[in-house]
């Protein structure tokens, strides 16, 4: 599923709402320029999608047509495939992964960063004989995370582990330079590709 089709995907959803007042709501729901919401909607009314009616206050409604409603059917089963192809791919690597921590006999691994990674990657724990030590995410500290509750990386180096997982979905390049500036080796640190 490309960029395009995702974005398409989610305009429809929240259009088929009803619960949009206005396009700078939505450029703000879907977190877009007002510029591109507009050009957008735009779009997907010349392709049929949707209809445009005037309402009092000069503002428009947005009606989806059949057209749009076989689109939104359309796009939703392929981002379905879409997000059971890529757990299957990021399952099987992390368990490649955890396969050669066992090999090598690290067995203790804290995850770096709370995301949709992270709980694939905790779910393949779960075959395997690690242990998650910690899950470390400065935004969101206190949260529980299956029984474990987030932490600081300020809490770091009180912690035994072997490995660290790179776990956040943003895959921020400073996120190594973080941990290295914490005395983590390089070694230490790892993230799936």
């Amino acid at each position: 599923m490309n960029p395009e089709e995702l974005r398409t995907l989610k305009f429809l959803e929240e259009l088929d709402k009803q619960q949009i007042q206005s396009q700078r709501e939505l450029s703000q729901k879907l977190n877009l320029s007002l510029g591109l919401v507009n050009s957008f909607l735009k779009r997907l009314i010349q392709k049929g999608y949707f209809k445009a009616a005037t309402i009092p206050k000069n503002r428009i409604k947005y009606i989806l047509t059949p057209h749009g409603v076989a689109e939104k059917t359309r796009l939703t089963y392929e981002y379905v495939q879409f997000s059971l192809n890529y757990y299957r791919d990021t399952r099987y690597k992390f368990q490649l992964l955890f396969n050669d921590f066992v090999t090598r006999g690290s067995l203790k691994i804290v995850f770096f960063g709370l995301s949709e990674l992270s709980e694939i990657a905790y779910l393949s724990l779960l075959d395997m004989p690690l242990k998650l030590v910690a899950i470390i995410d400065d935004n969101n500290v206190g949260q529980k995370f299956f029984k474990l509750e987030v932490k600081s990386s300020s809490e770091l180096n009180s912690l035994f582990f072997h490995n660290i997982l790179i776990t956040s979905i943003n895959n921020d390049p400073n996120i190594s330079e973080i941990l290295f500036k914490k005395g983590i080796p390089k070694e230490k640190v790892v993230k799936i590709s």
